[in-house]
């Protein structure tokens, strides 16, 4: 699968750094001209569910998710299950300097066969921009987030 890494030094603990990441509905302030919403009722571990819309006004993407892996404050992987967007993204956040590091993963199922596959090279290059701006936003996002409770 094609993959895309977009990866942010945080200086913020890992557990503070995590309950950020996994603020769902918050994402679209960090995640490019996205808006998020939880589309199940637990919004923490497996089977949790999100749906991210991606654009701008009325045109946009939609991406469906179910979360397929959760191991706080390491790592969550996410399913996406929509029409176009398919594969799995993680979140991963390790301790690092004092601080973390969070790093996104996407490995994409590419659409559309053979024009999807000849596409690859120019969305791989608008994805990874996009996944790297918005990680980047994330560090300071995480930075002023509430730290979690101990515990």
């Amino acid at each position: 699968m094609p993959e895309v890494v977009a990866g942010v030094d945080v200086d913020a603990p890992p557990e503070q750094t995590w309950a950020a990441i996994t603020d769902w509905e918050r994402q679209g302030e960090w995640i490019l001209a996205t808006t998020v919403r939880l589309r199940s009722a637990s919004a923490l571990g497996v089977g949790t569910e999100i749906e991210a819309l991606t654009g701008m006004g009325k045109v946009g993407i939609r991406d469906r998710m179910r979360v397929t892996e959760w191991d706080p404050p390491r790592r969550c992987t996410m399913q996406h299950t929509g029409r176009l967007i398919r594969g799995r993204g993680i979140f991963a956040v390790a301790a690092h300097r004092g601080g973390s590091r969070f790093t996104w993963t996407e490995d994409l199922e590419l659409p559309f066969g053979l024009i999807g596959r000849l596409g690859w090279p120019l969305v791989k290059l608008v994805t990874r921009w996009g996944l790297q701006r918005s990680v980047n936003r994330f560090a300071s996002f995480a930075q002023s987030y509430p730290a979690a409770p101990p515990g």
